[in-house]
């Protein structure tokens, strides 16, 4: 085992996996202990029965303490499925990791650990001086084995602030795994925890530097919902570099909810909209032009009447009133002239 001091002045135990004896010979060298101590103590009964109390003497004490000793073997035996590992320490000091699934045996007196066996099913997060807090589902680990599995933490709605000051609402989705269990077990107090918290602040952090949305459709800015993916991919680099002393791997970073703020999330609304109108009439306005411009040169081109410029004016101006208002247009009959 080697010890390296980090730059925090934490002891980083670097993982020694250890190759442990196989369970079910050693189950089997117990059982065959316990038979012969069983016949130790017959064989010493009958001997003191015969007066040979020398022999009988022996043969039942020792059968007694291999009786007393063959139970405390039972805590060396340890059952590992697919996907789980088996970090032991032995009077306070690190003994070794299993990470292949089997039937083991190690030495008795070996302790598992798992900080995260004791963890909660949800641990609450505070978000700053507005008293809102982020619940973040995490999954109980039970027995005292560290899964490598891939597994999920599911960070609940908190409220932040986006990069122009507009409280939004965020929800994010963690995949992540243990990729080293010797770290996950004594870098941090519980690693699951650990990654929550870590977790929340990263979701804090990189929404603060992004705008929820732009009301301009030709900028090149990124905003938190139109660039999702993106942003999501830069909260999973940031998240993994915060916990990678803990032993853990992030696989990905999910933005699962993106909303403004119930305060003011009706005047963003009304903005939005007006932004749409004003988009949608610029477009009417536009056609319309255009349409103006094609009926004038076409009626010059076949000089199907001639007009002045207060006549084309009063054209233009009838046809833009028709073009873009609002309600259709009611026609009138002019049977004089317009001269």
């Amino acid at each position: 085992m080697s010890d390296n001091e980090n730059n925090t002045g934490v002891n980083v135990i670097e993982e020694k996996e250890i190759k442990p004896l196989s369970g079910g010979i050693m189950l089997i060298l117990v059982l065959v202990g316990f038979v012969v101590s069983g016949l130790m103590m017959v064989g010493g009964a009958i001997n003191l029965d015969a007066s040979n109390s020398v022999v009988g003497g022996i043969l039942l004490t020792a059968g007694i303490i291999l009786v007393c000793i063959l139970p405390l073997l039972l805590g060396g035996f340890h059952i590992l499925n697919p996907n789980e590992a088996l970090v032991l320490t032995l009077f306070g000091k690190y003994y070794g990791t299993i990470k292949k699934e089997g039937f083991y045996y190690t030495n008795p007196f070996a302790s598992a650990n798992n900080p995260a066996r004791t963890g909660l099913t949800n641990v609450a997060a505070g978000t700053g001086s507005t008293g809102t807090g982020a619940q973040a589902n995490i999954p109980i680990v039970p027995g005292k084995k560290i899964s490598t599995k891939t597994l999920t933490l599911n960070n609940e709605k908190q409220k932040v602030n986006d990069v122009l000051g507009n409280p939004i609402i965020i929800g994010a989705v963690v995949i992540w795994r243990v990729s080293d269990p010797t770290k996950a077990v004594f870098s941090v107090e519980n690693y699951i925890t650990f990654l929550s918290i870590q977790c929340d602040s990263t979701i804090r952090n990189i929404a603060r530097l992004f705008p929820y949305d732009t009301m301009e459709d030709d900028t090149d800015e990124k905003t938190l919902r139109g660039s999702s993916q993106e942003i999501a991919d830069r909260m999973r680099v940031e998240l993994q570099q915060k916990v990678m002393e803990a032993g853990l791997e992030i696989k990905e970073v999910r933005i699962t909810h993106l909303s403004y703020a119930e305060e003011i999330a009706a005047a963003m609304l009304q903005r939005q909209q007006a932004v749409a109108i004003i988009a949608a009439r610029q477009k009417i306005v536009e056609g319309a032009v255009s349409m103006v411009k094609m009926a004038i040169d076409q009626l010059a081109e076949g000089e199907v009447v001639v007009l002045d410029d207060e006549r084309k004016a009063a054209m233009v101006s009838n046809l833009l009133v028709v073009l873009c208002g609002n309600k259709d247009a009611q026609p009138i009959v002019n049977t004089g002239t317009i001269y």
